[in-house]
């Protein structure tokens, strides 16, 4: 995965997009009818402007805080977080593993860990094997190990885990 974040454009789109889709589609279904959600839908375009800048920030802290609530208001269920494949490569994927990591995980499997580096399985199962990697006593790779990874330096080494899921370097 690369150091860098995403841009605010395209962390400010996705944000628009997702709250639009989960929240405000399924309140004009219910109410039957979009025009008394048009303040609202401005309101989120202004207010994804000020999370992208948040999460994007210098205060480690608050962009935490602020990516976590965007992921529990958008993502909410009973089984706690569970993003489908590729969502780690979104923009606000890359946001939430560099900035909290898992939000609902001590451990991920391989695979998940995978998702969240930009690597493949065996990619993750090398960075292990190497130590660079914490195995958690359960199984999988901890979250906390996988977040270091992104965060350091050492993250942009090349070697073998660096391949993605595309078999590029």
């Amino acid at each position: 995965m690369s150091e860098e974040l995403p841009s605010w454009d395209e962390l400010a789109s996705q944000l628009i997009g997702l709250v639009e889709v989960r929240l405000l589609d399924p309140l004009e279904i219910l109410l039957e009818s979009g025009s008394d959600l048009s303040r609202a839908r401005s309101r989120v375009v202004e207010r994804a402007g000020a999370w992208a800048l948040a999460l994007l920030g210098e205060d480690e802290d608050f962009a935490r805080r602020t990516a976590i609530r965007l992921v529990i208001t958008l993502y909410p269920g009973d089984h706690g977080f569970n993003p489908p494949p590729g969502w780690w490569q979104t923009p606000l994927g890359q946001v939430m593993a560099r900035r909290v990591g898992h939000p609902a995980a001590e451990a991920v499997s391989y695979a998940v860990a995978g998702e969240m580096l930009g690597i493949t399985r065996q990619g993750v199962h090398d960075l292990v094997t190497r130590g660079k990697l914490d195995r958690h006593e359960s199984g999988g790779v901890t979250t906390a190990s996988v977040q270091r990874r992104i965060t350091s330096s050492n993250a942009r080494e090349t070697s073998p885990a660096r391949t993605t899921r595309r078999g590029q370097q």
